[in-house]
């Protein structure tokens, strides 16, 4: 095992002097008990969660932000560490604790959940393309493994919360532009209707032509959410959002030769057969509760339909077309007053399915060519679940939860020119997992043992050896976590440290073949290991003046690996993750309104292939935010400026991890600068 360095530790060891001996911590505060987690299934407070959660508000997500991904308002979360945010056709890549450092597009290892409802696919994989930041109002983050809560697929989860329409009416607009023909606009109105139902709809639409060529993307998305009071205690909540995405393009990873001499080049096949996606998605989500003294009922009933098209950089096969269709239902009940007043019980269940009509097409130097593989997918999720929380006394909390999962994968082949690779594969898993707290009134120690899953999804089951089905090598991937931390705070000052390990068996690992370049495929490694230590520190002054900063220092590797050609990576760390990364913001805001925020991350060094040969440098990055507030009568308005790469640091967005050919990089712009101005207006006047 190897340890932080020596700057990095007199940090660690710095940030933890002070939330134990500063006098502004120490005074008695209710302040944890007030703030409610949802993520974990059953509601409660922060001070008596035996997890490690962050949580971010809807000032830091909206205000002055460019809202271009989950990034930007998510990096002061320490352990989650996040690429890609100017290739809209790849994704966020988003890893948590390592789980989801695998992705080469969209969201894997972590469970995303919008206002209630699965934005994580029944096979494992999410999207954060539908993800409305304009209307977000909190984000939880849980990390580490929560299979037990959520099953498949879930190292970590990230619940999105949309704004309620529960204040007055309003209608509201933003325009906003900037360098890399960015450009935004946006419509939101919200309120209370007669018979108190709220409602909230929000209208978007971005246009970027990104830094590098072949990386332009257009979108438009529609966000709603309705609240319908049923009588005095129970609730009808619809969640809708429309999304159209007609153009991301994929400019490619390039060699480190190229990135040196012409950073914002694409790949030259990318150029060639026109890479990029085209997307169109609908979702509506339904949220019944039903509250009585005896306990809560919540059912959840949910539909997804996606049709998505991707250029991929080569001939044969790549084009890919799929029609998707995903519904889910699921029903929760927690205990009330016929329980004891120490003890919170929940059971459920969560029914998922995922119907995936996917075709592919030569690419023909960008356009359409002869049908070569049409196949039906079918993914069946199936699971019940119990969750509990015992209060021994005032000093001691157990919490305990278990989940079992079935889940079907079902291949049916179409296309028989080549053979039938028709095919099923089932995957059933048992999740428990253990907490307890320790409640010293001004600090909280907690422990936790958990374990969690995840299969293959289905790209990730494409087969190398043949032209259909799936893979009958891949296995899930097994994870099981410890985790022990200490967390205090109060209204100024909050602090909270966790020490993790982390033990897997058949870790995920992509790779790729030189007939099939920018498309991979996947190998299970025998066992990897993961130890790190999280920190974050948040301090508010009376005076506006406001600290925010966060460290996580990790060690991710392979215990044992042998790849398909017979190379041996036991010991070597795992590729795309640095050993550190920080965050340190800095803000001010008057009692006028203008507010300012210097925010800098920091990524340490990081490795992009298994062989541990291809070293890519660490690097620091400073944004700038800088929001005014005026109020004239009904109206308020808040112009803001945003400069982002404030030193012009040289850097990449993007690794691509064990791409062929080194084509690993994705340079990342120089610095760019945008504005705007948001306008709220009130009909029956503001409070």
């Amino acid at each position: 095992m190897t340890f932080p360095s020596r700057s990095a530790g007199l940090i660690f060891l710095s940030a933890l002097f002070l939330a134990l001996f500063s006098p502004s911590v120490v005074a008695a505060d209710d302040t944890l008990d007030e703030i409610v987690v949802s993520a974990t299934r059953l509601e409660t407070s922060l001070r008596d969660t035996a997890r490690s959660v962050s949580l971010v508000d809807k000032e830091r997500i909206q205000n002055g932000t460019q809202q271009l991904g989950l990034d930007e308002v998510l990096a002061d979360v320490p352990g989650l560490y996040m690429q890609n945010r100017y290739n809209f056709a790849q994704d966020l890549r988003i890893s948590l604790r390592g789980f989801g450092a695998r992705s080469s597009f969209g969201v894997r290892g972590v469970k995303i959940v919008i206002d209630g409802i699965p934005e994580t696919l029944p096979d494992g994989q999410a999207q954060v393309d539908s993800i409305d930041l304009g209307s977000a109002k909190r984000i939880e983050v849980l990390r580490g493994p929560a299979s037990s809560l959520y099953g498949n697929s879930s190292g970590g989860v990230i619940a999105i919360e949309s704004e309620l329409g529960d204040g007055p009416q309003f209608v509201e607009t933003s325009l906003g532009a900037g360098e890399l023909g960015y450009s935004r606009f946006s419509l939101k109105t919200g309120g209370q209707a007669a018979g108190n139902v709220d409602y909230l709809l929000n209208l978007t639409s971005q246009n970027i032509d990104g830094w590098r060529e072949q990386s332009d993307s257009r979108s438009r998305m529609l966000n709603g959410r309705v609240g319908i009071p049923i009588g005095s205690k129970d609730r009808l909540q619809i969640a809708l959002n429309l999304t159209d995405q007609p153009t991301a393009d994929d400019p490619g990873g390039i060699n480190a030769a190229q990135a040196a001499a012409d950073p914002r080049s694409a790949r030259d096949v990318n150029l060639r057969f026109d890479s990029g996606e085209s997307m169109d998605q609908q979702r509506i989500g339904l949220l019944y509760t039903r509250e009585r003294d005896a306990g809560t009922l919540t059912l959840r009933n949910y539909y997804l339909l996606r049709d998505f098209a991707n250029k991929l950089p080569f001939g044969g096969g790549g084009i890919v077309e799929f029609d998707r269709l995903v519904y889910g239902f699921g029903a929760q009940y927690e205990f009330g007053d016929m329980l004891p007043q120490n003890l919170e019980l929940a059971f459920g269940a969560d029914l998922d399915r995922q119907d995936d009509d996917r075709r592919r097409f030569d690419n023909n130097d960008g356009s359409y060519g002869a049908l070569s593989f049409e196949q039906r997918e079918q993914v069946t999720s199936n699971a019940i679940y119990l969750q509990a929380q015992y209060a021994l006394d005032d000093l001691w909390t157990l919490s305990a939860g278990a989940r079992y999962d079935e889940i079907e994968f079902d291949v049916r082949d179409q296309f028989l020119a080549d053979g039938d690779d028709s095919g099923k594969l089932d995957f059933d898993q048992f999740s428990p997992s253990l907490g307890v707290i320790a409640d010293f009134d001004k600090y909280i120690l907690f422990a936790s043992w958990s374990s969690s899953f995840e299969t293959p999804t289905t790209t990730e089951l494409a087969n190398p050896d043949a032209s259909g089905g799936f893979n009958p090598l891949l296995e899930p991937q097994l994870a099981d976590s410890f985790e022990l931390g200490i967390k205090t705070g109060n209204e100024r000052f909050f602090f909270e440290l966790a020490i993790f390990q982390i033990d897997i068996d058949d870790e995920l690992v992509p790779f790729e073949l030189a007939a099939f370049p920018g498309r991979t495929f996947f190998v299970n490694a025998g066992r990897s290991d993961r130890r790190g230590i999280e920190t974050a520190v948040s301090w508010r002054h009376d005076r506006g003046f406001s600290v925010d900063a966060s460290y996580t220092w990790s060690d991710f590797t392979y215990d044992q690996f042998t790849d398909n050609n017979g190379n041996d990576f036991a010991g070597n760390e795992l590729p795309g993750l640095p050993e550190h990364f920080g965050y340190l913001g800095l803000n001010y805001k008057t009692q006028s309104g203008l507010s300012i925020a210097l925010e800098t991350s920091y990524s340490g060094k990081l490795f992009a292939d298994n062989a541990n040969a291809a070293k890519v440098d660490a690097y620091t990055v400073s944004n700038l935010r800088i929001y005014d507030e005026f109020d004239y009568g009904r109206w308020h308005v808040r112009p803001y400026i945003g400069i982002n790469n404030l030193l012009n640091e040289r850097y990449n967005s993007n690794i691509r991890i064990n791409a062929f050919g080194g084509r690993y990089f994705e340079p990342a712009p120089d610095r760019n600068v945008y504005a705007g101005v948001t306008v709220n207006f009130q009909p029956g006047g503001r409070r």
